[in-house]
């Protein structure tokens, strides 16, 4: 408990204990749950994770004092303030609304980086003084009480459909992740990927994979992913005689599929289903094919280095064997198939299963990975659990918040619907020319955001394009997550290489070069999933599912056969990307 410290178990508990407390406290009214979400993020970012010198730690605790106040302000009087309809009155309101914006940006700013709260201030001098702006792209004057007002004390702001998510669906998600971290669920799915994957040849390599995907659904968070499984797979990776550059590549491919895995998705699979206003069950069965390619473009790059490299398989005496497998698989295998059953079986929301998967998780942590009970180990771990959920939690609040405000200037000023049109003329009405600029705007996006934050932007403004263009809704947003979550491998801003990079002591270039080798075939799956429509549509067509897999699998393998060529044959890599093109493009399903 000292290691951890008092106020963050303090901050962790409360935070828990209120997201978990509303999957079972029925409705309450939204501008005090969304209030009280950010006023549970601000402490983990201005007072627990206050970093830099003396001024800039007591402006943290003075902004992280006074957003808290104003959020006690808008709970206190939710009732009066519902009633005044998006306006604003008097100079206290006035204030409190500036307050709780620039706290918002603050928080963004020091909880991930500054690009976000830059692009959410432009916007917000675009609504202010749009009306400034002359020809295609001004709008109409918004008066400063509505214009804040609207952003404030209703939901099309700070307290929108995307805050909501991120209180009764994400929160409950990521909480259920962090104590799922907290007990052996992570030593199980390595034993288990390396015992499955460690005899076969580059069985390191195959490892990252193999755990990064099974990592990815607990966590969805490239990051994390990268950081955790790549402290075990990147070391032994280089023991084995792999170049570090590789070894890291290996690690930054695999990690970026566990955005793409799901149930977790990175938070972005809630978020996609609140703006289709679909279920989340199908959301995540659409995305599984697309989930299953991403990992089978990892592992046949991998193949074809070994082949290139001669890498071997991991020794025997380096498996962990079977037994430990089978103790430690059921602390990550048994919430997990809970959480499935109740999605997939039951009428329960997303929310009630979690919470259903976190009790019992809860009750496996009282045994240690060798699968003794310990009480000791277990309130250790549980307390680790609940600062892990709250550290979490406020990092995904402080994203979403911050995005709500951006979403809330399109819609008030139309600039979404002017972009649009820009898109379409840009594009000359051509679908995959709109395709191309979108994709670019995604990954470019992506380089500087977080993926969801890169997704609800992009989204935003291109998808209602693509829409127009004839593309489905749920391919538009698809294709748009897609290209935001493949900026983690794309250089010149790729976080996951640096910290792969790190990991295994060498320069970051060489990584991200071997990076794009690897995982040159993920560039074209979202093109495939458009050109052969029935790969995201699982639930209502199995079988055309699994025909559009194998096609587009064998597609992006030959384009990933033609980017490594374990062979250097001087005609194979054109006759490779060739036939690869043309099985994906040619004659969809």
């Amino acid at each position: 408990m000292r290691a951890l410290g008092v106020l963050p178990l303090l901050f962790g508990a409360a935070s828990v204990g209120f997201h978990l407390y509303l999957v079972f406290a029925g409705l309450w009214p939204h501008l005090v749950t969304r209030p009280l979400h950010l006023m549970l993020a601000i402490p983990w970012v201005f007072f627990l994770g206050a970093e830099g010198g003396r001024l800039s730690r007591w402006s943290g605790y003075a902004l992280g004092v006074l957003g808290l106040a104003s959020g006690a302000y808008i709970i206190a009087y939710h009732r009066p303030l519902a009633d005044q309809y998006g306006s604003l009155e008097g100079w206290l309101q006035i204030t409190v609304a500036i307050l709780l914006i620039v706290t918002v940006l603050e928080m963004a700013r020091r909880a991930i980086k500054a690009v976000l709260p830059a692009v959410a201030a432009v916007v917000l001098l675009y609504g202010a003084f749009g009306h400034l702006v002359p020809g295609h792209f001004g709008h109409g004057e918004l008066p400063a009480g509505y214009f804040l007002g609207t952003l404030v004390i209703t939901e099309g702001g700070l307290w929108s459909t995307l805050t909501g998510v991120s209180v009764g669906v994400i929160a409950p998600f990521i909480i259920l992740g962090a104590f799922i971290s907290a007990g052996a669920a992570g030593t199980g799915f390595m034993a288990l990927a390396q015992q499955v994957a460690g005899r076969f040849r580059a069985g390191a390599a195959k490892v990252a994979v193999l755990s990064s995907a099974m990592y990815g659904t607990i966590s969805g968070v490239a990051a994390a992913n990268t950081a955790s499984t790549g402290m075990v797979t990147i070391p032994a990776m280089k023991r084995l005689g792999y170049p570090p550059s590789l070894a890291a590549a290996v690690e930054v491919v695999a990690s970026t599929g566990g955005q793409i895995m799901p149930p977790l998705m990175g938070a972005t699979v809630f978020v996609m289903a609140e703006l289709l206003h679909r279920p989340y069950l199908e959301i995540m069965g659409a995305a599984t094919p697309p989930a299953v390619l991403f990992f089978l473009t990892a592992w046949w790059g991998v193949h074809q280095f070994a082949i290139r490299l001669n890498l071997r398989p991991m020794g025997t005496a380096d498996l962990p064997g079977w037994g430990l497998v089978a103790r430690t698989v059921p602390f990550f295998l048994v919430p997990f198939t809970i959480l499935i059953v109740f999605l997939a079986f039951t009428r329960f929301t997303p929310a009630y299963a979690a919470a259903v998967a976190i009790v019992v998780t809860v009750l496996m942590l009282i045994a240690d990975p060798d699968g003794r009970v310990s009480l000791s180990g277990w309130l250790s771990r549980i307390l680790t659990g609940i600062v892990g959920a709250g550290r979490q939690v406020a990092n995904i609040a402080a994203i979403i918040v911050c995005a709500s405000l951006i979403v809330g200037v399109f819609n008030m000023t139309g600039i979404g619907v002017k972009i649009t049109s820009l898109i379409l003329s840009a594009s000359g009405g051509d679908l995959w020319l709109a395709l191309l600029l979108t994709g670019l705007a995604s990954l470019v996006l992506g380089m500087e955001l977080p993926t969801t934050a890169a997704y609800i932007i992009a989204v935003a403004v291109a998808g209602p394009a693509l829409v127009e263009l004839g593309l489905p809704e749920l391919y538009a947003h698809m294709f748009v997550f897609w290209y935001a979550l493949l900026c983690t491998i794309t250089p010149p801003v790729c976080g996951n290489v640096f910290i792969a990079a790190g990991i295994a002591q060498t320069p970051w270039i060489p990584v991200s070069l071997r990076a794009m080798q690897l995982g040159i075939g993920l560039f074209i799956v979202p093109l495939g999933f458009v050109s052969n429509p029935s790969l995201l549509a699982l639930s209502e067509a199995p079988i055309l599912t699994l025909l559009a897999t194998a096609k587009v699998g064998l597609g992006v393998w030959l384009i990933s056969f033609a980017a490594i060529d374990p062979f250097r044959r001087w005609w194979s890599r054109p006759v490779a990307m060739v036939l690869g093109a043309a099985v994906i493009f040619l004659g969809g399903v």
